[in-house]
């Protein structure tokens, strides 16, 4: 059975960094898929923040993180990571990362319906 843990979370003040890992079980990468890392606060849209195309770690962010936060994979192909950095009031939310299975790319990632493994989240606090 496929399982994706989040760990990482907590409460950070705004300009600190963070780094958030995303534990793959259950599965192995034969070939490339998509993994997502998406947030939502309370009483707002899920909104995708990060993707990376795990045959060739191509990435692509979110506006409002471009520049900020780092998305990545071990060697291992069983980890993902989210680094986040100079952290904004903003950014704090639940956490999430995914898994598509479905197809071979990340082309629109961020508009998918359909991802079909998530983990449990994680929460992030930035406080002002």
């Amino acid at each position: 059975q496929v399982r994706l843990e989040e760990f990482g979370g907590g409460s950070v003040q705004a300009g600190d960094s963070l780094r958030l890992s995303c534990v793959v079980s259950g599965y192995t990468f034969s070939i490339g898929k998509c993994m997502g890392w998406f947030r939502q606060a309370p009483g707002k849209k899920r909104e995708g923040v990060a993707s990376i195309y795990t045959d060739d770690s191509s990435t692509d962010y979110s506006d409002s993180v471009k520049g900020r936060f780092t998305v990545s994979q071990n060697d291992a192909r069983d980890t993902v990571y989210l680094q986040m950095t100079n952290l904004k009031p903003e950014d704090g939310a639940t956490y999430y990362c995914a898994l598509d299975r479905r197809f071979r790319s990340c082309v629109e990632w961020s508009r998918r319906t359909g991802w079909d493994v998530w983990g449990q989240g994680t929460l992030v606090n930035v406080s002002s």
